[in-house]
């Protein structure tokens, strides 16, 4: 239910800014697949994310997910493409799981990797890296950010079969401010504007360069819990980050001409 929410707030306010900026919102008839296909990822991907929550270590999901997307989207992109990465980029892949195992302290936390709750996070890791794969080739059915927005509502409507309407009602007439902030900040912020900007690099970059930028959450995590509820930064969160922005600045990198 939560996560229904979080789309219908997230089409509501997507749809009045392309509206504003004059965007085409039209899409091809051959992009109709990948469209559906992305958004019913999408719903599968919150759903498997949200209950790794209720089952694994947050910070642990935040961290396997994080960190095994790029890799996942490079195995992907070999298999898909029959091509095998460069040497500069199996470096920097090698540097990224090094620092997802520091950032997870694997060594103390062997046993607890596969729960059932990182199992989920695992499979939701594996479905972004696909959607990624999807997403990336969204200009070639019309502008990136209008296939997001029809992207968003097709997650909305695989998730109302699984809503009870009863039980949104009742959510949505007892809900506080501070759950109707979180939902709205997490729509339109996280989802209409940074998810989407996304989804756009994506189709700029590549699926593969464009996930591993993502070695930088775990790190901007940290800090900005710091920052915010002044949460202590432990001395392995500290350099598995910085591995992780080195792994994003090697994959990269361009060649000198």
């Amino acid at each position: 239910i939560i996560v229904f929410c979080r789309y219908v707030v997230v089409f509501v306010s997507m749809l009045p800014m392309l509206l504003l900026l004059k965007l085409n919102l039209k899409i091809k008839k051959e992009g109709y697949l990948s469209l559906l296909a992305a958004g019913i990822l999408m719903a599968l991907y919150s759903y498997c994310f949200l209950t790794g929550l209720q089952y694994g270590m947050p910070g642990a999901g935040g961290v396997l997910v994080t960190t095994l997307n790029p890799i996942m989207a490079y195995a992907l992109g070999l298999i898909i493409n029959k091509k095998m990465p460069s040497q500069k980029e199996s470096f920097g892949l090698a540097i990224g799981i090094v620092a997802g195992c520091v950032l997870l302290k694997i060594w103390g936390n062997i046993a607890d990797i596969f729960t059932l709750g990182n199992i989920y996070f695992l499979v939701a890791a594996f479905i972004w890296a696909l959607m990624s794969k999807i997403t990336s080739k969204a200009t070639n059915y019309g502008n990136s950010m209008a296939f997001s927005l029809w992207m968003y509502l097709v997650t909305m409507l695989s998730l109302m079969f699984f809503v009870n309407s009863t039980e949104t009602i009742t959510l949505v007439k007892n809900a506080d401010w501070v759950f109707w902030v979180n939902i709205i900040f997490n729509g339109a912020i996280t989802t209409t504007l940074c998810t989407s900007y996304y989804f756009y690099a994506t189709t700029k970059l590549g699926a593969e360069r464009a996930s591993s930028f993502i070695f930088l959450v775990p790190a901007s995590a940290a800090i900005s819990s710091f920052i915010m509820v002044n949460e202590k930064i432990q001395t392995h969160t500290l350099i598995g980050g910085l591995l992780g922005m080195v792994a994003v600045f090697i994959i990269n990198k361009k060649k000198k001409s």
